[in-house]
């Protein structure tokens, strides 16, 4: 928490705002689409997941229509596709970024036209916080006539060609969960330089009440809407986002300038025009071995790490679904691990952290 937060909420108890709107949610909203991008419209919500539900249900995703998803993401980006009764189709990544392949993208579009299927939308996530390929995912996404729901639930504060990552999609969600780069404790939000799809996401969060003196409804709403006192936590939130970038690309710094002399050891750079909020700071390793042994090392000292995502075409819920894959996914699964990147480590941690990982390959 950065201090302003508790001023924000007490404000909400006194003047007894407490629901799922009011003065909070009103200046979070804005506060996001200063920060995003002129011209941007956010809607606060309750997850991550209810915006890409949302963002699903606005683009006229029904059931049996078909939905391309990276592979390589939680499964989160995935779960509201079938919510819908929808099928996703898994897309596989490029090793740069370690995201959505446009060429496997491509295929995965050219193959469903040829079997006379025309999927609805195309949901690209920026790993970590490393944004995806987004001139060539838009440019898939022009030609083919197929929206982007751009998925930045861990990327708020990274910037692609110094575009924000949440302004490149033809709808963008956010997440503020409790182990993102900024936190409502629980929360998200839809945003879209169409202003009604923000205003439709606002309705169908909110019930879908028609305007009416008595309660009416003419079609299916969700209880999907942020409320004003999480909201104040986000607020205050935002006042040092910033700072909570520069903390989190400080760890990744550190990592990699103690770490890289080791042999087999990798880390995602930067390509030009790509920035990184280093929401979470992870390396490859040489194989599956090596990682379990960082990883049980630094668990027997009682610090936490955990492998990449296992691709979502493995998980025993999804494989019945087609995919389009290299192996990418797997191998950076299988090698892949993910390190301590609190905002709040100190160097003391770092070093203690660095220090067992090198014991453990020396």
């Amino acid at each position: 928490m950065g201090g302003t937060e508790q001023d924000y909420v007490r404000e909400a108890f006194e003047t007894n705002w407490s629901a799922p709107l009011g003065p909070n949610v009103e200046m979070f909203e804005k506060a996001l689409e200063s920060y995003i991008e002129e011209g941007t419209h956010a809607a606060a919500l309750s997850s991550g997941t209810g915006a890409i539900h949302l963002a699903l249900d606005l683009l006229g995703v029904g059931n049996g229509d078909e939905v391309l998803c990276q592979s390589f993401t939680f499964s989160a980006s995935a779960n509201p596709i079938l919510y819908l009764g929808a099928k996703p189709i898994f897309i596989d990544s490029e090793s740069d970024s370690w995201n959505i392949s446009p060429a496997l993208l491509e295929k995965a579009i050219l193959s469903r036209i040829a079997n006379g299927i025309q999927p609805k939308a195309i949901i690209a996530v920026h790993l970590y916080g490393m944004p995806y390929q987004a001139d060539a995912i838009l440019e898939i996404s022009k030609r083919f006539g197929i929206p982007v729901i751009e998925d930045s639930a861990e990327a708020l504060g990274s910037n692609f060609n110094g575009q924000k990552c949440g302004s490149l999609g033809d709808i963008s969600i956010l997440s503020f969960n409790g182990n993102k780069i900024i936190t409502t404790s629980g929360g998200g939000a839809l945003v879209s330089k169409n202003k009604e799809y923000r205003d439709k996401a606002i309705f169908l969060s909110t019930q879908a009440r028609d305007n009416a003196p008595h309660y009416q409804h003419s079609q299916i709403g969700y209880n999907y809407r942020m409320s004003n006192v999480l909201a104040g936590i986000g607020r205050g939130q935002m006042e040092v986002l910033d700072e909570r970038v520069a903390a989190r690309r400080n760890n990744y710094e550190f990592y990699k300038e103690h770490l890289q002399g080791f042999k087999g050891l990798d880390f995602m750079e930067e390509r030009p025009g790509f920035f990184s909020n280093r929401w979470l700071s992870c390396m490859l390793t040489p194989s599956y071995e090596i990682r379990e042994k960082i990883r049980l090392s630094l668990m027997e000292d009682d610090i936490e790490s955990r492998p990449l995502w296992k691709p979502l075409h493995m998980q025993p819920v999804f494989t019945e679904h087609m995919h389009f894959t290299d192996g990418t996914s797997e191998e950076l699964f299988q090698k892949g691990l993910c390190l301590p990147s609190g905002s709040n480590l100190s160097t003391e941690d770092l070093t203690r952290i660095t220090s067992i990982i090198k014991k453990t390959l020396l």
